[in-house]
């Protein structure tokens, strides 16, 4: 006899990351299939972010059964209101906690090798500045320092800063950036908010290089980092970029977990 299979989930999105979610699924025992099957699934999981073409979404969307779940990351207000209007349940599930702890993983590993891509020193004796110390920033922080890089996070919130010093890391108010941007041979961003702006930039000592991982439109003034000669590099969708399969797999797991609270057991 045949083994009965949990259910269908049709997996949008040609990225490497939707791919390496999909074969997470088959190994679990779920049929899967592209944009083809979303009449026949019984759920949809969609890519992330999830900011695509709200006519064509709902068009797609219309096209799966009363009832069916749709999953997607980071997703747009136009997505929600597409899914709404095609009847459809949409869930974002990077609101999971542990998948944002996760995904801080791959963007961390990613982050230092564009450090060693773009400079001709080690990040061992190197002094870096973290701005913000949220799950990016707590992930890429204590790999810089175990590096050995002397590494100071920059973070707005006394409780952020007292887990930086309990990390082994230096800790200082954002308001006292200002005095540490001439040393700082490295800088990364994880704030979404203008925290690097022309005169900050001005600051950095030659050659210094500017990472941001915040998401649009980042915290960096780009244009006046131009202007001064300063290299800052908007580094977006680090995981899908740099880690695809694992960060397909942690985006697997977390819908499965969504499921299993729900009540739908797997």
């Amino acid at each position: 006899m045949e083994e009965k299979r949990p259910g269908v989930f049709a997996v949008l999105g040609e990225d490497a990351r939707q791919r390496a979610a999909a074969d997470y699924l088959r190994e679990k025992g779920f049929e899967v299939r592209g944009p083809e099957g979303v009449a026949a699934a019984n759920w949809v999981l969609l890519p992330m972010p999830l900011a695509a073409d709200a006519a064509a979404l709902e068009q797609l969307l219309a096209r799966a059964r009363p009832g069916t779940a749709a999953f997607g990351g980071r997703v747009s207000e136009a997505a929600r209101a597409a899914a709404a209007a095609a009847g459809i349940r949409l869930e974002d599930y990077l609101c999971r906690e542990e998948l944002a702890l996760l995904n801080a993983i791959p963007t961390a590993e990613g982050c230092i090798g564009l450090i060693l891509q773009n400079r001709r020193r080690t990040v061992w004796g190197s002094s870096m500045l973290v701005l913000g110390f949220g799950r990016c920033g707590q992930a890429l922080a204590v790999r810089l320092a175990a590096l050995g890089a002397h590494v100071t996070v920059a973070a707005r919130s006394p409780a952020q800063r007292a887990l930086a010093l309990s990390l082994g890391l230096a800790a200082v108010p954002m308001d006292a950036v200002d005095g540490l941007l001439e040393g700082a041979e490295v800088a990364v961003n994880t704030v979404p908010a203008p925290v690097l702006d022309a005169a900050r930039l001005q600051k950095l000592p030659a050659g210094a290089l500017v990472i941001d991982l915040a998401s649009l439109p980042g915290g960096t003034d780009f244009e006046a980092a131009k202007v001064l000669g300063v290299r800052a590099i908007h580094a977006l969708s680090l995981p899908a970029r740099c880690a695809p399969v694992t960060a397909g797999q942690f985006v697997a797991q977390a819908v499965l977990a969504m499921l299993r609270e729900r009540g739908e057991g797997f």
